[in-house]
């Protein structure tokens, strides 16, 4: 669970205390106390109070890895059945989705009777995901031999509309819905037409561990960081980054540039992830880049802080990211952002504060070696603008605002409901 599963209930134990909070989770392997504690030294999260936990043993039925084809309806139809072995070992007045199974909000509603509510995320499937496969555009979720085919790419694109509506129709189920952004609101009211019990409610942010670290002074002279946060998953571009900062070292000698290092900082969840990794250390060895290069896996909070208190410029490079809290984090601690030029970076997070640029957005590799540069060659003081105004940006994204925004959406989800039955 991320820090928005676990806001939430924070949330919840402040203005319910008297009720019974329950967490299911698929860490089978683990126990309450280490999920909480895990909580606390990767997103700085304490409960104040006790929650219960169930755990699950058929999470494998939502695993990618289970479906190598028609993934999204395998992991679905699979959710259903977590679904269904959560409900046999409590049934709840109160089922919030905060994880994206929005396959089980029938389940609990209609055999479960509660009251049900989602926090989404990412929509499963969206409209750019439709737009991808009909245009035969190659991505990540759609592979190169489907692209060249026609016949396939229209198969899929059929496939892709089918669940769409089967996605609308699970997802209309919910009494009140809740989106992390303006891009995820965007799509959810094209598929679930729910309009009347939507709200955006920006994920919580820690952002005032970041705004308490010192902005330091930039000494000519020193070598200049530059940091990615984000887990190590496809969709989120890696190799981008490490090509546009090769072009970056290409050009460091002609625009006069001090010694640079890129930190790539992220968590893997499995051996795919790991051997993620193992790619991109490959891919810096092909291009020449490895000594500048770092990979920082699964590290503390603290060791977060101290990099991003120390880096210059924060890099993001998923496309149509829905929101970004590692985006919010760099710009609290004081590091210039350059992100994607598209999702919740592009409409919520790196935009004007008052009128005064709060960050950079970028697409293509020269594009992001290029506002590199321009960053890098501004002077001291014009970073220490940006700098300021984006810090003063992220109070929206704050534990409080999460809080007030959070509890005013569910708060007719709770009325009546304050224990569950066993």
């Amino acid at each position: 669970m991320a820090a928005a599963e676990r806001g939430w209930f924070l949330c919840e134990l402040l203005r319910y205390p008297e009720a019974l909070y329950v967490v299911y989770t698929g860490d089978a392997d683990v126990s309450g106390q280490q999920i909480l504690e895990g909580a606390f030294r990767r997103f700085n999260i304490r409960l104040t109070r006790p929650v219960k936990f169930v755990f699950l043993r058929k999470r494998y039925l939502v695993e990618d890895s289970l479906y190598p084809h028609f993934t999204l309806l395998g992991q679905s139809l699979g959710s259903i059945f977590l679904g269904w072995e959560a409900l046999m070992q409590c049934v709840p007045d109160v089922y919030i989705d905060s994880m994206g199974y929005a396959f089980t909000l029938p389940l609990f509603k209609y055999l479960g009777g509660c009251r049900v509510g989602s926090y989404v995320h990412y929509p499963t499937i969206s409209t750019d995901m439709l737009s991808v496969v009909k245009n035969q555009n190659v991505g990540f979720n759609n592979a190169a031999f489907i692209t060249r085919n026609p016949f396939l790419s229209k198969v899929k694109l059929i496939y892709y509309y089918l669940f769409a509506f089967m996605y609308g129709l699970v997802g209309s189920c919910s009494d009140i819905v809740m989106v992390n952004s303006s891009w995820t609101l965007n799509h959810i009211l094209s598929l679930w037409k729910v309009g009347n019990c939507t709200n955006i409610v920006y994920p919580p942010c820690d952002v005032q561990t970041f705004l308490d670290l010192p902005l330091h002074e930039e000494k000519a002279t020193s070598e200049h960081l530059l940091v990615s946060v984000g887990q190590f998953r496809p969709e989120k571009n890696h190799p981008l980054q490490i090509r546009a900062f090769a072009k970056l070292l290409n050009k460091k000698e002609s625009e006069s540039l001090p010694p640079l290092k890129l930190v790539l900082i992220g968590g893997c969840r499995n051996q795919d992830d790991e051997l993620r990794v193992n790619q991109l250390r490959r891919l810096a060895e092909d291009l020449g880049v490895q000594e500048d290069v770092e990979f920082k896996i699964n590290i503390p909070f603290d060791e977060l802080k101290n990099y991003l208190s120390e880096a210059t410029i924060g890099l993001h490079t998923m496309w149509n990211e829905h929101f970004g809290i590692g985006i919010v984090e760099c710009m609290a601690a004081g590091t210039i952002v350059l992100a994607h030029n598209s999702g919740g970076p592009k409409l919520d997070i790196v935009v004007p504060h008052h009128g005064e640029r709060t960050g950079f957005l970028a697409e293509s590799e020269e594009a992001y070696a290029e506002t590199m540069v321009h960053i890098l060659s501004m002077s001291a003081e014009q970073r220490l603008q940006i700098r300021n105004s984006a810090r003063a940006s992220v109070s929206r994204f704050s534990d409080q605002e999460f809080e007030e925004t959070f509890l005013s959406s569910v708060e007719r989800l709770f009325q009546k409901c304050h224990t569950c039955t066993d």
